[in-house]
């Protein structure tokens, strides 16, 4: 008997529009053919992860035979001393989309409404939407502001409500790697009425703070209503490990951890996480690597006549000042990969991840005869 699955599915779920990751460097080789392909499409960190990372997770191999520490009880340990908050204030998640499916969970139902901006990260809206919740999108910057497509947050502020649980606010922005200045999201927080939880997702905060992106994790104990999420995936390098965290009032962390899915965070990525936090020097050399990748790409775009926008992350949006898909797939015939912009709304758009010097400058020669073949 044939049955029709979509009838028995949750309304909510339907409307869903899968997120797609950047493409994977064997998928590409695989199709055209090629070897030596270079992928700066992922928002990936080219040094990888600390040496000390490393040699935790080889040592905790050993024993996989056995379950995690469900508790993370070194990493909630390690993470306390970083951050200067007692361990009952940190949740543990598999990457920091964990986090953010876990505050939809916990808060959102369909009577209630959640805020986010225009160009924010893709899992915001397919978190809100896959509970039910209504999504009330505040429109961002225009082009020629001065953040460009950055979080105009007097938009955010208006569109908030009474029946509002969440705003989401990724400071620096993906895709757009726009930022708020401490002093105009300190004021943006104290704004909120106290039944609205700001979450501020600061997985690339390691790469903005050259550029005055502030920590909002040290204004935890004056905001309760405030909730910070952080990825090790990023400036860490362990965004194959997939593990994240984040950091809230008591109260808000013991509803998360009631919705946490049971060893949510595996054995080697907890070992591999505790090792990372200690090894500042590793991180602060990948901080210098991008500013130095940002600004390689940047002029060299420019060069190229195309707009680059500013960034505070690990990654420059590119304007070709036309369809970037067809620009997009000529890099991939010259084994580049970038992350075309269409999904967010930004059809003329490139995302670039910096790389190493070699690959940036690999990906500027190839753009440039991308743009000349598609004149």
């Amino acid at each position: 008997m044939s049955v029709d699955f979509t009838k028995l599915a949750a309304p909510a779920v339907l409307g869903l529009t899968p997120y797609v990751p950047g493409k994977p460097l064997g998928e590409l080789e695989r199709e055209l053919g090629i070897a030596d392909s270079v992928k700066l499409a992922s928002n990936e960190n080219p040094l990888g992860p600390s040496a000390k990372a490393v040699a935790a997770a080889t040592s905790a191999l050993r024993a996989v035979r056995l379950y995690p520490d469900g508790n993370g009880h070194e990493l909630r340990q390690a993470l306390a001393r970083f951050h200067a908050v007692p361990p009952e204030c940190i949740t543990l998640g598999n990457g920091s989309n964990d986090l953010l499916v876990m505050l939809a969970e916990a808060f959102l139902t369909p009577d209630v409404e959640a805020v986010y901006s225009d160009y924010c990260f893709a899992v915001y809206p397919l978190a809100v939407q896959a509970t039910g919740a209504t999504a009330k999108v505040a429109p961002a910057f225009g082009r020629d502001a001065a953040m460009p497509l950055g979080h105009d947050l007097e938009a955010l502020r208006a569109a908030v409500t009474a029946r509002t649980r969440l705003v989401f606010l990724a400071n620096p922005n993906n895709p757009t790697g726009t930022w708020v200045g401490g002093g105009e999201l300190k004021r943006f927080l104290a704004s909120l009425p106290a039944t609205t939880l700001a979450v501020a997702d600061e997985a690339y905060c390691d790469y903005g703070r050259s550029v005055g992106c502030p920590d909002a994790s040290a204004w935890l104990a004056e905001f309760p209503n405030l909730v910070v999420v952080r990825t090790f995936s990023k400036a860490y390098g362990l965004a194959g490990l997939r593990i994240g965290y984040g950091l809230s009032h008591p109260q808000v962390a013991e509803l998360l951890n009631r919705v946490r899915q049971p060893f949510n965070v595996n054995a080697v990525s907890l070992a591999a996480a505790s090792a990372a936090l200690e090894d500042r020097g590793h991180v602060e050399s990948v901080a210098a690597l991008n500013r130095a990748g940002i600004e390689r790409l940047t002029e060299g775009c420019r060069a190229l006549g195309v707009k680059p926008f500013p960034s505070a992350a690990n990654f420059v949006l590119v304007d070709c000042g036309r369809a970037a898909a067809p620009v997009y797939e000529s890099l991939l015939r010259a084994g580049v990969i970038v992350r075309p912009m269409t999904g967010y709304g930004l059809p003329n758009c490139l995302r670039i991840t910096t790389g190493t010097r070699e690959q940036d400058e690999r990906c500027l020669e190839a753009l440039g005869a991308a743009l000349r073949d598609r004149a």
